[in-house]
């Protein structure tokens, strides 16, 4: 029969698995005893056809849910940005900078609750945990079109930052838990495609819905969260019923599809964990791993952009001349030539299984864009800066959180180490949401200074995770050089375990 090996696990073989063509059944020859769990002392082979095939069902039956999940999560939650064009500030008395403030206490709840939502993920299932978080987004979202003043309007917000916390960082994990690393890049961009998508939708939406005008007593941006919200609800509520809780027993799989994915997980045991049971030690791995922190100073510094340009573009292209309109429906261009740009570059990315190269590349179209906002007035330029900025925004976000999902092992120390991770990232929001007051309009020089410094310093830091990352491996292969064969660790830190740069 043909096998493959994973490339990462290539070291110390005790227990050789074999699965045919023909029926699935595992064969196993012992020759020493069995490996502690997480580390790798095993090399399993599996049929690549068979495997392609199970991974294929994922695709065709996870993917298409997850991106309904997300599209309309960030749809919900960036909807708040074309509000304000259509009077939502005005209407509900919001003064000073009160509107910055929903955006940035929208993230305090975010950041508190994402490493309690993976974690829950992991613990209770994905179905149950995404079920809680869909009616309480929805809900929040919803009751946000009824809100008379600042504070109703901060409370909907921060109920709101609290249900959408369980849902991006979630979704990362359950990726990781299913595609080898370097194929997960395309399936994460899925987040931030959705992301694109929804401003692009959400623009179309909201042009659509500001022609309504007020009806039945309540203005079109009121409508514009109440349907937003009951749409979100009923879609995603109609796909929960077959979402999986995990990946070895979705639904969609005959029992050799089963049977082979629990192979795989032995076979990738040093990277996603060859057991379930919770351990503090993994809790300790990953708060004191530096690679986290390193990565994280990078995500928050680049994320600012991500953050102000989609809640901000519709009053960033307002500021250049445009009408409330226009405003809304220029949008919808710049956020596709998004979704195209980052599918791409994470396409890539998988393939030649690089992350620092790619997030590089990425960085400098968005320090570019916000160069040319701010030294030209010309409306025309910046609008076309914004076509600039969507080709490397979204793929620096994408890239980041794979780079870290992928090299965090095993699922606890995932489940750990990544939202804390995204948490520390998430904290731009705080001080997005304080970048773009009137005040500062039309050209909001100020925002558009610091995203480009701010982004020159995420550049940086991707250079030290690189650094980090590659002095790991190459202490690896000098005591793989050197005849070992077993450094007695687990997960990340076992010696067959290589991490991507």
């Amino acid at each position: 029969m043909t096998g493959v090996e994973n490339t990462d696990m290539k070291y110390a073989v005790s227990e050789k698995v074999t699965v045919t063509s023909d029926d699935m059944s595992a064969k196993s020859e012992l020759s020493t005893p069995a490996a502690e769990p997480g580390v790798l002392t095993g090399t399993i082979f599996i049929d690549p056809e068979k495997e392609r095939a199970v991974l294929k069902k994922f695709d065709k039956y996870l993917l298409p849910q997850a991106f309904v999940f997300i599209l309309l999560n960030y749809l919900d939650r960036s909807n708040l940005g074309n509000a304000r064009i259509f009077g939502f500030e005005k209407d509900i008395g919001l003064v000073n900078n009160e509107f910055g403030n929903l955006v940035t206490l929208f993230f305090v709840p975010y950041i508190v609750t994402e490493a309690l939502w993976v974690t829950a993920v992991k613990r209770f299932g994905a179905n149950k945990v995404i079920t809680v978080a869909l009616v309480g987004w929805c809900s929040a979202t919803i009751a946000t079109g009824f809100v008379q003043n600042y504070h109703q309007a901060l409370a909907c917000r921060m109920c709101l930052g609290l249900f959408e916390a369980g849902v991006a960082p979630a979704f990362t994990f359950i990726f990781t838990t299913i595609y080898k690393r370097e194929d997960t890049a395309k399936r994460v961009a899925l987040i931030n495609f959705s992301n694109a998508v929804s401003g692009a939708f959400g623009g179309l939406f909201a042009y659509a819905i500001q022609t309504m005008g007020t009806q039945r007593g309540l203005e079109s941006w009121r409508w514009l969260f109440i349907i937003e919200g009951a749409v979100s609800l009923s879609l995603c509520g109609g796909c929960l019923w077959s979402f999986p809780n995990k990946p070895e027993t979705a639904w969609f799989l005959n029992e050799d599809d089963k049977a082979l994915m629990q192979l795989r997980r032995q076979r990738d045991a040093a990277y996603k964990g060859a057991d379930d049971e919770f351990r503090w030690e993994y809790v300790r791995e990953a708060i004191s791993d530096p690679f986290v922190y390193v990565a994280s100073i990078a995500f928050f510094t680049s994320s600012v952009a991500i953050f102000g340009f989609g809640t901000f573009l519709p009053t960033i292209i307002k500021g250049f001349g445009y009408t409330s309109y226009q405003a809304n429906y220029l949008t919808i261009p710049v956020y596709a030539v998004g979704a195209i740009s980052l599918l791409t570059q994470a396409y890539w990315s998988d393939r030649l299984k690089q992350r620092a190269l790619f997030l590089l590349i990425s960085a400098c179209p968005v320090m570019i864009a916000y160069i040319i906002c701010i030294g030209t007035p010309s409306k025309i330029a910046g609008y076309i800066a914004m076509f600039i900025l969507v080709t490397g925004v979204y793929s620096v976000s994408c890239l980041l959180m794979t780079w870290v999902a992928t090299n965090l092992v095993p699922d606890y120390k995932r489940s750990v180490g990544l939202p804390i991770f995204a948490s520390i990232g998430n904290c731009s929001g705080l001080v997005a949401g304080q970048l773009y007051p009137k005040s500062q309009g039309p050209r909001y020089i100020m925002g558009n200074s610091i995203s480009v410094g701010l982004e020159a310093i995420a550049a940086v830091f991707v250079v030290l995770t690189w650094l980090l990352l590659r002095r790991r491996n190459q202490q690896k292969e000098k005591l793989i050089a050197e005849g070992a064969t077993d450094n007695g660790l687990k997960g990340d830190r076992a010696l067959g375990f290589k991490y991507i740069l």
